[in-house]
């Protein structure tokens, strides 16, 4: 049996096709790596935030942290209290965390991790800040990866 050249082609460009894509099918990607924070309330869920907390009165919430590092990673989450101002994606708050949060997480593993501010003074639009930093064993120091949340708060009362 003799094949004419238009079946040849259509035969020829079918594998070529097939071909193609067994071999994007099966090269392995490089998945991206990353981090996460989040704040989440005291119920530790998104949203219902406190924005009017008296002076000397003690807020519970919550800081979620994921890592998709592809490894195990010890994660540190510092809390912070800023006059308004927030960190950015390459420089922390200038402001000594009130508490800091550790854990040490699997890859595709996350965490909630509870703890209470208090604010000390009144003050219109403070902030409170979560900052996400990774611990380098080559190094032995803290990295911080430019991941934070905040939120802003109105602070009143009489403080102590």
């Amino acid at each position: 049996m003799i094949l004419d050249d238009e079946v040849f082609a259509v035969i020829l460009a079918v594998s070529i096709v097939v071909s193609a894509l067994g071999i994007a099918t099966s090269i392995p990607r490089s998945a991206e790596s990353f981090t996460a924070i989040g704040l989440l309330n005291e119920e530790g869920k998104i949203g219902n935030y406190p924005t009017n907390i008296r002076a000397g009165e003690a807020v519970g919430f919550n800081a979620f942290v994921y890592n998709h590092l592809g490894y195990t990673a010890l994660l540190r989450v510092d809390v912070k209290i800023g006059d308004g101002e927030v960190p950015t994606n390459t420089t922390p708050l200038d402001s000594p965390p009130l508490v800091s949060l550790y854990v040490m997480l699997g890859e595709d593993e996350n965490a909630t991790l509870p703890f209470n501010v208090t604010f000390t003074y009144p003050k219109v639009n403070q902030t409170l800040v979560l900052e996400l930093y990774l611990y380098s064993p080559e190094n032995e120091t803290w990295l911080y990866t430019g991941e934070y949340n905040f939120l802003r708060v109105n602070v009143t009362g009489v403080g102590f």
